[in-house]
């Protein structure tokens, strides 16, 4: 393959991503989860309350407006974590 089909290949391929990430949407509760707030680490949330747009997108670690689903009874045995948005 020639380097500028590669190349046209790969930006497909990082515009694509980019569209996936820009258009990320709540990911749905578990069966017998609850939300953990304060304890995601930044991209790494389920989603956020009032914060932004969702899964993905918390900007630091920690952030007391994400959270991330954890089997019920989890989240009060986590330092730092809450049942509650902060």
């Amino acid at each position: 393959m020639s380097p500028i089909k590669t190349g046209v290949l790969g930006a497909l391929a990082l515009s694509a991503i980019a569209s996936a990430v820009a258009n990320a949407a709540p990911v749905p509760m578990p069966a017998g989860s609850e939300k953990c707030y304060g304890i995601a680490k930044a991209a790494k949330n389920d989603c956020a309350a009032g914060a932004h747009s969702c899964a993905g997108q918390a900007t630091k670690d920690g952030d007391k407006a994400s959270f991330v689903y954890l089997p019920k009874g989890a989240c009060a045995k986590i330092a730092g974590g809450s049942t509650t948005a902060g």
